[in-house]
């Protein structure tokens, strides 16, 4: 049978694409998706479609307005910062700076905290209460206050910024998976594996592991939103991307300063990270909604 002819059969298609069909139709998801969309082609296509460099300075263009406001001008559409530097083209390439951001820390809480949390949720006993023991020891602290200590000891630096906001997403992960596998690790697929001769590795890895993805592709979603309001937090306090690195938190803590003269320094990146996370919000809800089978008709 054509493929084709799987995915229009509906007795015959396999069951991700009823779940892709779901999704596609909860609102909520769709409007996710389509922000993120939207952010991840301004991302890839920004040295494309940003008008200016967004590191060059002009003494002659400090604190222009956007362009609807008395002394803004369509060279610069959103206005200039305190170094004439336009505001749309950091705008652009902030999102860049941001959406690596996202996938680098969250690629790091999902690839150690689904190994943890695997092995810890598959041989039970002491690695489980080690393991979790670990992930309860990271999580008695605040949020944003570990990842602060992290940069601090590593150094002011994006890179050092991604690494703790991975550190401090892994125990999430684990927990997920942990609670999965157990669940999995008594079906009778798990036990025909044993009988066949699958050692433990295969089994977690080839078996359990692909049972577990829903959940892990539900908090990777709204785990991206989390990363991306930290990694602007850390920015703002000066310990993630160090000028002069077009990132959005960075110029909420420039502008900060001169809100009453030039409000469009501060209010326009505010925005971006408000719709950037809301997205990744709206897309873990929609797939939420889409993979968990007790939401499902």
């Amino acid at each position: 049978m054509s493929l084709w002819a799987r995915v229009t059969n509906p007795e015959d298609r396999h069951p991700f694409f009823d779940q892709i069909e779901k999704l596609f139709k909860n609102r909520t998801g769709v409007a996710g998706l389509i922000i993120i969309t939207l952010f991840a082609l301004t991302a890839i296509l920004a040295p494309a479609i940003s008008p200016h460099d967004p590191d060059e300075n002009s003494l002659y263009d400090q604190l222009k307005p956007p362009v609807w406001n008395e002394g803004g001008s369509t060279k610069n559409l959103l206005g200039t910062d305190d170094l004439g530097r336009d505001m749309l083209s950091r705008l652009i390439y902030g999102a860049r700076v941001s959406l690596t951001l996202g996938i680098v820390s969250v690629g790091i809480a999902l690839v150690c905290g689904s190994i943890l949390g695997a092995l810890a949720g598959f041989y039970k006993g002491w690695p489980d209460n080690l393991i979790m023991r670990l992930m309860d020891i990271i999580l008695a602290f605040p949020y944003i206050l570990l990842a602060i200590v992290i940069v601090a000891y590593l150094g002011p630096g994006l890179r050092n910024a991604m690494m703790a906001i991975g550190i401090i997403n892994i125990p999430r992960f684990a927990r997920i998976i942990r609670a999965s596998v157990i669940e999995e690790y008594e079906k009778d697929y798990v036990t025909a594996a044993r009988a066949v001769g699958a050692n433990n590795r295969r089994i977690i890895f080839n078996a359990i592991f692909p049972n577990c993805l829903a959940p892990i592709i539900v908090q990777a979603s709204l785990g991206f939103g989390e990363a991306i309001l930290s990694g602007a937090g850390l920015s703002f306090l000066g310990l993630g991307a160090q000028p002069p690195l077009s990132e959005w938190g960075a110029m909420i803590a420039q502008g900060r300063s001169m809100i009453l003269r030039a409000w469009w320094v501060m209010t326009y990146p505010g925005i971006a990270i408000l719709l950037a996370v809301l997205g990744f919000n709206l897309l873990g809800d929609g797939l939420r909604d889409a993979l968990d089978p007790r939401l499902r008709d």
